[in-house]
């Protein structure tokens, strides 16, 4: 029942979002309609928390951080991955975004901060590039890649 749960929250803004580019605009849509003061985002951040401790979310780890793709790009998701990971305190490492990125950032301390965004959704645009950094304790990052593509740099 939580993964079909799951499953419909991410076809729905998935749905709502093909097509938008990957700009500031789609950030601020993001944040105006499945933002943190929506049902939508505290349910996803609910059922998020529930299933890492199942075990079928963040089910990989590298050093400090737990991490794995929950969904292939495919029809569903308008070819759109999703992936979470679990970070705390840590630098993660270099990566382009080919296609670009749109994330939501759960934190589970109070201050954490995900490349020093809290709580709510951020957009990076096709050839972005970061080394993901989650500062002020822990947090849980939901992130979509256009095709699934992310190139790790090795940096």
């Amino acid at each position: 029942m939580m993964r079909s749960e799951f499953d419909q929250h991410m076809k729905k803004i998935a749905g709502d979002i093909d097509g938008k580019a990957l700009d500031d605009n789609l950030e601020h849509y993001l944040n105006e309609n499945y933002g943190p003061e929506t049902d939508t985002f505290n349910e996803l951040e609910t059922l998020c928390h529930k299933a890492v401790e199942e075990g079928w979310m963040c089910d990989r780890e590298a050093g400090d951080i737990k991490f794995g793709r929950v969904t292939k790009p495919g029809d569903e998701t308008h070819g759109l991955s999703v992936d979470v990971v679990s970070m705390s305190d840590v630098k993660g490492p270099h990566h382009i975004h080919t296609t670009g990125e749109i994330g939501m950032v759960m934190p589970i301390s109070e201050n954490a901060k995900f490349d020093g965004k809290g709580r709510g959704w951020y957009v990076y645009p096709p050839g972005s590039a970061h080394y993901p950094t989650v500062t002020g304790g822990a947090a849980l990052v939901l992130y979509l890649l256009p095709d699934g593509q992310i190139e790790f740099t090795g940096q």
